[in-house]
């Protein structure tokens, strides 16, 4: 103790020396969260925020006696590393957050992860999906997906239809190369060819001049990436502008750009686009309608959740069974030891569980089809690839020295 150079005037000083020292003993429980709720990429934040919403509202009574969560959110405003990095360390130092959760952009992830390393602090990630982000701090947790989890069953799935000339088209972060990547990987893997590719900016831009190189290459099938919102919808209608589809092109996607609450205003031109996704709300799990239930009970029956707001919910829920468990009384510590151990047998996604091992989620990933239930048009399932690990991690072992 010599080293701390800290003079202790009496009770009340020591008191507080003991307090610094000691596994936080909370009655309220801070839970920092960062997410993008402004701007033009603000549409995913605005769901994951939802879903956070509602599993407080919903089970905040199942907390210990005498402990409650408070959310401290912080905009990042978009895929801006710099303001991640300033919002983590303010959290950390002047607010002394818990946990932190959220992130939607993965660039944001990257920038954030080193703090969490120093200050030993949890970091419940509940979107940013590039695959190499737990392993940048043993401090991270992620309860969402994987674009390598998505990508490379869609390319097995794609390449076993009898599909063999492929272009892909994604947009240029993390992210989109790992959707690339896994699904590049797969479907040469099954024999198929790639015959070319394109990265789009992550601007709002004029994707006509990029989708019109796909039409003109003549492919089977185009597998395409973007991270929803504003994104998907331009380059969906870009799509249809040049009558790709007419033109004989598939196309096959993540999740992203198709995503529910878009299809509405996207049309019917995404009839009969084929997806790999973990979540659908027109799937017909008890999980599922249970958490329909609560959903509509605060949003409405005309709000439709999009599987963010999902990720958010399990996100949640795994952050109150670390709180639950140790009555609020925990380590950063003791609180991954529960995380990286994390099960969820009736997430409305499916089963769900963390990867010890790499701290990184294991879920069931689905094909979905975009039909028309009652007149809605819906992602529905059709194939389960069940329990995928993240890909990535499997064909990049860490490099241990």
């Amino acid at each position: 103790m010599r080293n701390l150079h800290i003079p202790l005037r009496g009770t009340a000083s020591a008191l507080l020396l003991l307090s610094l020292l000691s596994p936080v003993a909370a009655q309220t429980v801070k839970i920092g969260v960062i997410l993008t709720l402004s701007g033009p990429n603000s549409e995913p934040g605005l769901q994951l925020d939802k879903g956070i919403n509602l599993y407080v509202q919903e089970h905040e009574r199942d907390l210990p006696a005498g402990v409650k969560v408070a959310l401290v959110r912080r905009d990042d405003t978009g895929p801006n590393p710099e303001v991640a990095k300033r919002l983590a360390q303010e959290l950390v130092t002047r607010d002394h957050v818990q946990f932190l959760a959220g992130v939607v952009y993965s660039p944001n992830a990257v920038a954030i992860a080193p703090i969490t390393a120093e200050a030993k602090l949890p970091l419940v990630i509940m979107s940013a999906a590039g695959s190499a982000i737990t392993r940048m701090s043993p401090y991270i947790v992620r309860v969402s997906d994987t674009l390598w989890q998505t990508s490379y069953p869609m390319g097995q799935w794609t390449v076993q239809q009898g599909m063999k000339k492929a272009y892909t088209v994604v947009s240029d972060y993390i992210p989109g190369y790992d959707a690339e990547g896994g699904f590049i990987k797969a479907f040469k893997a099954g024999g198929g060819d790639i015959v070319g590719s394109i990265r789009l900016p992550l601007a709002e831009v004029d994707f006509v001049p990029f989708l019109q190189r796909v039409k003109d290459a003549k492919p089977e099938v185009a597998f395409l990436f973007t991270p929803g919102g504003k994104q998907s919808s331009t380059l969906m209608r870009a799509w249809t502008d040049l009558g790709i589809t007419a033109a004989g092109v598939k196309l096959v996607t993540t999740q992203d750009v198709v995503s529910d609450e878009l299809l509405p205003s996207m049309g019917d031109v995404t009839l009969g686009v084929v997806s790999a996704g973990v979540y659908s709300p027109v799937a017909a799990r008890p999980q599922n309608t249970a958490f329909l239930r609560a959903w509509t009970k605060v949003y409405g029956a005309d709000a439709v959740p999009n599987y963010n707001v999902v990720f958010a919910w399990d996100g949640m829920a795994a952050i109150f069974d670390v709180i639950k468990q140790t009555k609020g009384t925990f380590t950063a510590d003791q609180a991954m030891e529960i995380l990286k151990n994390w099960k969820n047998p009736d997430s409305p996604r499916g089963p769900i569980m963390i990867d010890p091992e790499t701290r990184d989620i294991v879920q069931n990933v689905y094909i979905r089809r975009v039909e028309k239930q009652k007149g809605i048009l819906s992602n529905v399932e059709f194939a389960t690839v069940p329990q995928v690990k993240d890909p990535w991690k499997e064909f990049n072992p860490p490099q241990h020295q």
